[in-house]
């Protein structure tokens, strides 16, 4: 086994979300930088674009150098969106392609309108061996490897499960020119001695020193660089999150088989780069193998008792299966969506706790050496839209579903992929005798009245159209500008044929909601009842106040109404 450590990457730490890749592809593929994103004045333009759409965040200018753009075109080059820069050893350019301009797989990614087609989007590009060996003449898969390492696992121990810490020593620090074999027995002797360790944050210190004694970077980089890669790892839908780790998707079980047979191989890098560009093949692309695995998803949702028809699709074809195992995909990921909007009940101190980590602009709480949330610091706006939806079903007694509340897309494992697409409101909140849609914003600044007060009411506008029952908004922001507390103090929106209509609209910090909601579960009183209540007690005086007093106002109601919730529960309990 080789004696110096080399990490892996399959993504880039200056941009560490996925899912942000597809965003920013769509803005690239629309501006003149396409095969023009080389050189100073080129990088630094494109850079400047995407800040300019809102795809990255240049705070103050402090990127002038364009790094920014070089770190996304490396991911849009390594995922095969577009041409790779191949080296004269390899090929001549013109073998492959424009530099940098856009592939035919890279126009598949662009129309690929579901997760579940981004997902396989992502499948193609990391099972395609372009990462070069240790000896430079062969090329591997670093998810066929991981996959390979992850079912050997599970041969000797009944589960996949492969932890941080495994994934951090044993996983993105090998390749296949190690054997598997041993690579597993250190793993499955790291795990034995890590739960007789009494401190565990001490053990993986000393781990991690051990191990980068043959590793001639930072040692902070097996973790840093873990959480990353295993977060690309995922978005293949192959994999999902288990606590801080990884685990094979059941659903994807018998895909991982297939993958994991192959590693690595010893074919041309052209070949490898013409693979990836034109979009390299699946085991589903074989009819046979693309029956197996539905097979296998119908015996598992017939194992959970998951009604699911697929009568009226043909099956004839490869494609034609596929879709059909799109349709139950879809069910299932439904299915586990009821359930997880079940458990947000008795999550709400988690819930709780993300809120926290939003008001402060993101960071990081460890519950443990195991448990940890996360608010990714250039994410904050998906995750305030994720949390307070995450708040609205532990709140519950919704008569929508949990998918049908929410405007943005989630991952496999429950967090969020974007924020909600435009047109529509962030949350539809649908109760027995009420509506409250909630529009959430992390923007902070004069022009917050400018961007959310003509959509927010808009928004609330065509649901008060469209339902037959009172709606109300809650408008929620870390600070709620003035001038945007003064345009919905009025809340006059005049529908078509210009009828005229006076809105329900409240604003809210983000720290006065989080407040009232603590203190709604703290004494045991979370029903949608006691939101609807506030909103129309903080409404009372707004003809009567300016939108500073209002402001003060709404503040000073929040109080009231959580110490009568508080004194209540103590009375009674006397």
């Amino acid at each position: 086994m080789q004696e110096k450590i080399e990490i892996w990457l399959v993504g880039n730490t200056g941009l560490r979300n996925p899912n942000r890749i597809q965003e920013g592809f769509k803005i690239f593929a629309n501006s003149p930088y396409v095969g023009n994103l080389r050189g100073k004045e080129n990088e630094i333009g494109f850079m400047n674009f995407l800040n300019d759409k809102g795809i990255i965040q240049n705070e103050d200018g402090k990127d002038i150098s364009g790094s920014h753009a070089r770190k996304w075109r490396l991911m849009f080059a390594k995922n095969g969106l577009i041409y790779p820069q191949i080296k004269m050893k390899d090929a001549k350019q013109e073998e492959l392609g424009k530099l940098d301009g856009i592939t035919p797989f890279g126009e598949s990614f662009l129309k690929a309108d579901t997760y579940s087609s981004v997902q396989e989007c992502y499948l193609r590009a990391m099972s395609v061996e372009q990462f070069p060996m240790p000896d430079r003449k062969s090329y591997f898969s670093p998810l066929r490897w991981i996959l390979a390492i992850m079912l050997e696992l599970e041969k000797r121990t009944g589960s996949s499960e492969l932890s941080r810490i495994e994934f951090a020593l044993w996983g993105h620090t090998t390749n296949p020119g190690y054997e598997l074999n041993a690579v597993v027995d250190n793993i499955l002797n790291l795990r034995k001695r890590r739960a007789a360790a009494l401190s565990k944050r001490s053990f993986d210190k000393s781990e991690i020193a051990e191990r980068g004694k043959n590793y001639n970077k930072k040692a902070d980089n097996f973790l840093d660089y873990s959480d990353m890669n295993m977060r690309y790892l995922r978005i293949s839908g192959v994999l999902q999150r288990k606590e801080r780790g990884m685990i094979i998707a059941p659903v994807k079980h018998v895909l991982a088989e297939k993958l994991a047979k192959s590693t690595a191989n010893e074919e041309p890098l052209l070949l490898q780069y013409k693979r990836l560009c034109e979009g390299a093949g699946l085991p589903t692309d074989n009819t046979d193998i693309a029956k197996t695995l539905l097979d296998d998803l119908m015996k598992q949702m017939q194992d959970r008792h998951i009604f699911f028809d697929i009568s009226d699709l043909p099956l004839n074809t490869a494609t034609e299966i596929n879709i059909a195992r799109g349709r139950l995909e879809n069910i299932l990921s439904q299915t586990d969506e009821i359930q997880y909007a079940k458990e947000q009940r008795n999550q709400w101190r988690e819930i709780a706790d993300y809120m926290s980590l939003l008001i402060k602009g993101g960071g990081r709480l460890n519950y443990d050496d195991d448990n940890i949330i996360e608010v990714p610091r250039d994410e904050t706006p998906a995750y305030l839209e994720w949390v307070l939806w995450r708040a609205a079903l532990a709140i519950d007694h919704m008569s929508n579903k949990p998918y049908d509340v929410r405007g943005f897309k989630l991952d496999a494992d429950f967090l969020p992929v974007s924020t909600a697409g435009g047109g529509k409101g962030d949350l539809y909140c649908e109760f027995e005798d009420f509506i409250i849609l909630t529009e959430v914003t992390m923007s902070t600044s004069s022009r917050q009245e400018a961007m959310e007060g003509e959509p927010v009411r808009r928004h609330v506008s065509d649901a008060v159209l469209k339902y037959d029952k009172p709606v109300y908004g809650m408008f929620i922001a870390n600070k709620v500008d003035t001038n945007t507390a003064e345009t919905f103090r009025h809340g006059i929106w005049y529908a078509k044929g210009d009828v005229r209509q006076r809105l329900d609209i409240v604003p809210f910090t983000l720290a006065q909601y989080r407040r009232y909601f603590v203190s709604m579960f703290e004494v045991e009183q979370a029903e949608p009842e006691k939101l609807r209540e506030l909103i129309l007690k903080c409404e009372v005086k707004r003809d009567m106040l300016d939108a500073p007093m209002w402001k003060q106002y709404i503040s000073n109601m929040i109080d009231e109404e959580i110490n009568t919730m508080t004194t209540s529960v103590s009375g009674s309990s006397r």
